[in-house]
């Protein structure tokens, strides 16, 4: 899970990155994009916000596969507007949970190197967790995450913005739950990504390790004192983040490991379709929270982020992997190596420039 989001701000205050509200070095526009793929946009705070500006902004969604409205937010090159027949790669930045993109962290971390990409960052929901649920008749309505994100957001952003719409030049990333997302959806659709990168991510939810995959059933069942204790606070104990509570078998069916009844946990599972990312770069950060004594959450995190590395490389397949302990020498922000908003800061300003290496260039 992610820190809370006053632990965030308070980061992100000492951090001073690129301002969000710097005005363009030339005159621009916000580019106007039409409704489609079935996502209707309609007008929030997120969306109406003054911190807005013509390459930094928020659009808010209405779609069927998903309940309630979702922010998008969408970060343009500076030189977007001022050449209109140039084409950008596109990374889609997947948020952790509980989490928002509408909120200041993610479109600071994700600018980070960022010049000459297009950064989409999805809502994923509090407790989304990237993927169709099973059962959609909760009390959470309907959370067909990956369709909203796969067939809906992807050809929206194609349509609207001048991206280069190929493999080569698309990439998926994210932090914490979204870290989960982004392999899970790496590896579902190996055709769309030629880049994967996982910040503290949720990469083993098999029954190996099952702190985690209770961690998601917390997120699931509403159980906030369970995960604060389980992430040393980082979770605000007064926020109704995960409400309304849903049945623990919502999202991939029975989590419990008897008689195969978790045999949807174990197929989702990451480390588990290792093989699958083949052929892409792949990119793993993350601490340990000084051996669990700072923070478990991340500790936890490790061993996942450690097995999908050790699995990778039994496959003879190539991974960048920066595991920064306690982040003493992970730069000035990140510290304890914890599950928290400085580390992924630095993390963004080893990944962006990777990234951009990579891909597809804009031209």
């Amino acid at each position: 899970m992610t820190t809370s989001l006053k632990r965030a701000l308070s980061v992100l205050a000492a951090l001073v990155l690129v301002s969000l509200s710097a005005p363009a070095a030339h005159a621009a526009s916000r580019p106007s994009l039409a409704d489609g793929f079935g996502l209707t946009q309609v007008t929030s705070d997120a969306s109406s916000a003054p911190s807005n500006t013509d390459t930094n902004f928020v659009i808010t969604v209405k779609t069927a596969q998903v309940q309630g409205e979702q922010n998008i937010r969408i970060i343009l090159p500076s030189d977007y507007a001022a050449n209109p027949g140039k084409r950008y790669p596109v990374l889609y930045f997947l948020h952790g949970s509980p989490d928002d993109p509408s909120l200041p962290f993610y479109g600071n971390a994700a600018l980070t190197g960022a010049s000459g990409m297009i950064t989409v960052v999805p809502d994923g929901g509090n407790r989304g967790w990237y993927a169709n649920w099973l059962n959609q008749n909760t009390a959470a309505g309907a959370a067909n995450w990956e369709n909203f994100h796969i067939k809906q957001v992807i050809p929206f952003i194609d349509a609207n913005l001048r991206t280069i719409a190929t493999k080569q030049a698309r990439a998926i990333a994210g932090i914490s739950m979204g870290g989960f997302g982004a392999f899970h959806y790496a590896q579902l659709h190996p055709d769309l990504f030629s880049q994967v990168g996982s910040l503290s991510g949720d990469l083993e939810l098999g029954a190996n390790q099952m702190a985690l995959r209770l961690v998601v059933v917390g997120s699931l069942t509403n159980a906030t004192g369970a995960l604060c204790a389980s992430t040393s606070g980082t979770v605000a104990c007064d926020d109704d983040a995960y409400a309304p509570g849903v049945d623990s078998d919502a999202l991939f069916g029975s989590p419990y490991p008897a008689f195969n009844a978790d045999w949807r946990w174990n197929q989702a599972d990451p480390v588990a379709n290792a093989a699958k990312l083949r052929g892409m770069g792949i990119h793993i950060y993350v601490g340990n929270g000084d051996g669990g004594k700072y923070d478990i959450r991340e500790w936890w995190l490790e061993s996942a982020s450690s097995h999908m590395r050790d699995k990778l490389e039994s496959l003879n397949i190539p991974v960048h992997y920066e595991g920064y302990g306690n982040g003493a020498n992970w730069g000035e922000y990140c510290k304890g190596g914890g599950h928290e908003a400085g580390c992924w800061y630095q993390d963004l300003v080893d990944l962006m420039p990777r990234l951009q290496s990579s891909l597809t260039p804009a031209a």
